[in-house]
Order: C-alpha cells, then sequence, then structure tokens
C-alpha cells in the first residue's frame, strides 16, 4: 500500500471520529500530560522483556488521571515483526467535569494483553502498525455502601495504532539523528459487556524525538486523546476532548552481552 492510501486511512479515522462526535451533545474537554517511560531488556536473540509505565496526568501536571503499568515478554520474528503478550496494572482517577466512574470514585483495571507490530520503510518514512487484543477486568462497585471495588467484569477491546517517523537529518533514523513522528490509534470494543462506547477512544500525537543511540531515544510533543465514556447521562453519550503534552523516555538493554562477559 502506498504513502498516499496510509493518509486517506488516517483522514478516514479522523472523520469517523468528528462524526461520532458531532451526534453528541455533551463534551467535555480537560488538559493533560502524559510522562512515559518504555524500556526493552533483551534476553536473547529472540525474545526480551518490555517494561513500561506511564504517569497520566490531568490539569497538564497537577492531578491524576491514570496511573499504568505495563509488563511484557517480546517475540521478535524478524526485524519487521514482534509479538508480545503482556499484563497491565491501571488506576483511573475522578478528573475532570464528568469523572469515567459514575460514583466519581476511582477504579483498578487488570488487564492482559496480546500483540502483533509491523514495520516497513517506503522511501524515507518508517512505518508501524500496532495491532492489539485486550481482555480488561475493570473494577466497578455495586452500590454506594461499597468502599472498594467489588465486581470486576470483563470487557474486550481492539485497538490498531499506525505511527510513521521522519528523520529530519539524513535519509534514515540512526545515531544522532532528529525525527518527526505522528501516530494515531483506535480503540473498539466488543462482546457481551461492552457498555454504549462500542468506539472507545481515539489518540493523536505528533512528536519531536531525538536518537541518541540505539539504546536511548527521548521524544515529545503534543496528544489528543478523544474518550467515550461507557454510560450515558440523561440519554446522551458523553465525550472526552482530552488536548495536552506528551513525554516518553524509551530505552533498550542487552542482557545477552552482560551474560557473555560474565561467562
Amino acid at each position: 500500500m502506498s504513502i498516499k492510501n496510509y493518509l486517506w486511512t488516517i483522514l478516514l479515522v479522523g472523520g469517523l471520529q468528528s462524526a461520532i462526535g458531532q451526534n453528541n451533545r455533551i463534551h467535555t474537554n480537560n488538559e493533560i500530560g502524559w510522562y512515559n517511560f518504555f524500556g526493552t531488556f533483551k534476553i536473547s536473540e529472540k525474545f526480551g522483556i518490555h517494561t513500561e509505565y506511564q504517569w497520566r496526568r490531568n490539569e497538564y501536571i497537577t492531578e491524576w488521571q491514570q496511573s499504568l503499568l505495563r509488563v511484557g515478554i517480546n517475540y521478535n520474528l524478524n526485524p519487521r515483526v514482534q509479538f508480545r503478550v503482556g499484563y497491565g496494572w491501571i488506576e483511573t482517577y475522578p478528573y475532570g467535569e464528568i469523572p469515567i466512574n459514575g460514583m466519581g470514585r476511582d477504579f483498578t483495571e487488570h488487564r492482559i494483553f496480546e500483540m502483533v507490530q509491523l514495520g516497513h520503510k517506503e522511501g524515507i518514512v518508517d512505518f508501524s502498525h500496532r495491532f492489539m487484543l485486550e481482555q480488561r477486568f475493570v473494577g466497578r462497585y455495586s452500590s454506594l455502601a461499597e468502599t472498594t471495588e467489588d465486581e470486576f467484569p470483563l470487557l474486550n477491546r481492539i485497538r490498531y495504532m499506525i505511527r510513521l517517523q521522519v528523520p529530519l537529518k539524513g535519509n534514515e533514523i540512526k545515531d544522532k539523528t532528529p525525527y518527526l513522528a505522528f501516530y494515531d490509534e483506535i480503540f473498539i470494543g466488543f462482546g457481551k459487556n461492552v457498555n454504549v462506547n462500542v468506539f472507545d477512544q481515539n489518540r493523536i500525537g505528533i512528536l519531536l524525538g531525538y536518537r541518541f543511540n540505539k539504546n536511548v531515544r527521548i521524544e515529545g510533543g503534543y496528544l489528543n486523546q478523544t474518550v467515550q465514556l461507557g454510560r450515558q447521562i440523561n440519554g446522551q453519550n458523553v465525550f472526552q476532548n482530552n488536548n495536552g503534552f506528551i513525554l516518553n523516555t524509551n530505552l533498550n538493554f542487552d542482557l545477552t552481552k552482560t551474560n557473555k562477559a560474565i561467562e
């Protein structure tokens, strides 16, 4: 598929998001800041350990939005195809004008996920496509009398993200290279426990990055997150329009070299 077709796909996704939003009457806005760490530990030629922590804040930094810890096992079929399975522990807080939880409380989510990521290059543009399937055990309160979540129904969700990276110097992203990145990710809920938010959310990011070397990379920029709540208010769907900035730190550790040095 050509670059032109990919761009048309992005525009269609954005148009779908806009059309959904226009048919709903309740919208809220928040200013967010996401500060993220991603660490990969290579343990063999094919396998690695993925770790990440995302410190997600409302009002840019002063209030909690969400805390996300995720770990997984990577299997690299080849340089362009990667598989991952893992677990996520998420705490979501009652931020904004209309909290996600109908009782205005924080709640815990335990998540199992499976992922495949495909990459290819067209000219100087690096493309990646991430497909993720999630089994989400989302905590909820059966009544106002409960002080902690007493139910964890299973919610299923599928995600697709397309990301483009372009070097700002030379024809490829290598050591000491600045780059520009764009991504769009859509989330769709499904299954018997799906709520009114079959369209769950969409994220768009525009980032400026710098690769110091193959082990260290940082990037930051603008983030838009559109979230549809899983419940209605007065028969109307509720959408959050969250805008702010995002900062990512990516570190890679090759433990196979450490093991060889010990031997």
